[in-house]
């Protein structure tokens, strides 16, 4: 008998190691809930709600093709050979199969559970799936990993070019085996279960995945380009929760974008060719994070930024994270983060600068507080995206870059109608005013909503001569504006 063990692949339809398990013979699915390591790795609590919630869907169709699916605990990390190992020996498991995952943690677990399983010849199997590219198979001429996501994009691209990785068959049904399968848990202890107003926004299974995908892909792809940038437009794809909880594969979703555009990703509709880029940004940081383990160690990928001298201020991180900074793009902005568990892509680069550069404030406590309430919550990307705006990653934004939240807000939110949704004490200003209230001065200004916490042009110089005075400064190009 074969074990696929499921971690951030919750999905029937082309999983490479589910295939392959139930191609072997017959098979059981297993997840274990770890909620010690989920607490220790920030996970959100409106997250770890997805994840159940999708896992019941998942159990459901497994259940069809007669593949029990059964829960085990493995409060940390450090359990999980022991717990797999019994349930193998328990079942008679022949072999394990896992897709792979990325991360200095997920890499020693799976090196510990692969030791054990070895160790009483039981197999151990793990496959590419949650990148096209095998991590260390994307180098430049010296056999180094790249840190210019351009670069990487260009050996990306010839690769694809040469071939496009496949989809693979989901399982057929199988003879029905003598296990029950176990019921998927409603709440986990330690997570707060979010409210119906959350769920709503980010129903579970591989059938709201797909008609997300054909949505945008039949309705919005061609605008992408144009209107990704602009939050109060249905611009994006709203798939990123689905594609960390490995609901949907990144290659469906590169089938069905090459599909939309005559099977070009490099020239076509500049929409699809815009959104397979950040496939391939996702790619990288993933990259980042196999071939630069420091950034999962909280380090920054420059290692000349460890100098910055960051700020200790806890009352305006404390304004940041609860909406309070006023300013309208950053709180409204906040507020989409805690009510709904995402945040439109332009406006985490805006948050994450007004706190790294106009509040001086270690990139870190961005981090940890998007993976607290993202449903999405990603390391690699997370990681990379703060350390982007942080000046401290790769590709980073040149350290004098600092976006002005007001002139952001002007250009993306020309009208108001993000702010006015999120903060809607300001719904009485015009489209002129709503940006920045204070101008109308304390005798005009708006009741109920703070006053700024900081200067943004004397902060943006604070923050750039604390840049300056690193040891060793190289400036980067480039970015992922």
């Amino acid at each position: 008998m074969q074990l696929i063990w499921l971690r951030s692949d919750l999905r029937l339809h082309d999983n490479t190691a589910l295939s392959a398990a139930a191609g072997r013979g017959p098979c059981v699915a297993v997840y274990l809930l770890s909620p010690q390591q989920w607490l220790e790795h920030d996970d959100a609590a409106c997250k770890v709600d997805f994840w159940l919630r999708n896992l019941a869907v998942l159990s459901h169709s497994l259940g069809e093709l007669n593949i029990p699916l059964l829960i085990r605990t493995a409060t940390h990390w450090h359990q999980a050979p022991q717990v797999l190992l019994e349930l193998c020996q328990q079942l008679q498991i022949e072999a394990v199969h896992v897709n792979e995952e990325y991360g200095v943690n997920e890499t020693a677990r799976d090196a510990a559970v692969a030791e054990a399983l070895e160790a009483k010849n039981i197999g151990w199997h793990s496959y590419l799936d949650q990148l096209f590219f095998k991590p260390g198979s994307v180098l430049t001429k010296t056999g180094t990993y790249f840190q210019v996501f351009s670069q990487f994009r260009k050996v990306c691209y010839e690769r694809l070019h040469r071939s496009l990785p496949g989809q693979v068959p989901a399982p057929a049904p199988q003879t029905a085996l003598d296990i029950e399968s176990d019921k998927v848990p409603a709440q986990i202890e330690g997570f707060e279960a979010p409210g119906e107003h959350l769920r709503s926004f980010w129903p579970a299974g591989e059938a709201e995945a797909r008609r997300r995908l054909d949505a945008f892909v039949d309705a919005q792809i061609d605008y992408y380009k144009s209107e990704r940038d602009f939050p109060a437009k249905p611009g994006t794809s709203q798939l990123s929760a689905y594609l960390a909880a490995g609901v949907i594969s990144p290659r469906q979703c590169l089938h069905a974008a090459l599909q939309s555009n005559q099977g070009e990703f490099e020239s076509g509709k500049v929409g699809a060719v815009t959104w397979i880029n950040e496939l391939l940004w996702r790619e990288f940081y993933k990259h980042i994070l196999v071939g630069y383990p420091r950034v999962s160690r909280h380090r920054a990928f420059r290692p000349e930024t460890e100098a910055l001298a960051w700020r200790d201020a806890p009352e305006e991180l404390l304004a940041w994270q609860e909406a309070r900074t006023g300013l309208p793009i950053i709180d409204a902005a906040m507020r989409q983060l805690l009510e709904t568990g995402w945040m439109h892509n332009r406006l985490r680069m805006v948050v994450a600068m007004f706190l790294t550069k106009n509040l001086l404030i270690d990139w870190r406590e961005g981090e940890r507080f998007f993976m607290r309430h993202l449903i999405d919550g990603d390391l690699a990307a997370n990681n990379g995206g703060w350390q982007w705006s942080s000046s401290t990653g790769t590709d980073s934004a040149p350290y004098f870059r600092i976006f002005n939240p007001l002139s952001q807000s002007e250009k993306f939110d020309t009208e108001g109608l993000f702010i006015k949704q999120w903060v809607p004490e300001l719904n009485g200003l015009n489209k002129k005013e709503v940006h920045n209230p204070a101008d109308l001065g304390g005798l005009f200004g708006v009741a109920d909503y703070p006053s700024p916490i900081v200067n943004l042009s004397t902060s943006r110089q604070r923050a750039l001569a604390a840049f300056k005075n690193l040891p060793s400064r190289q400036d980067a190009g480039g970015g992922h504006a």
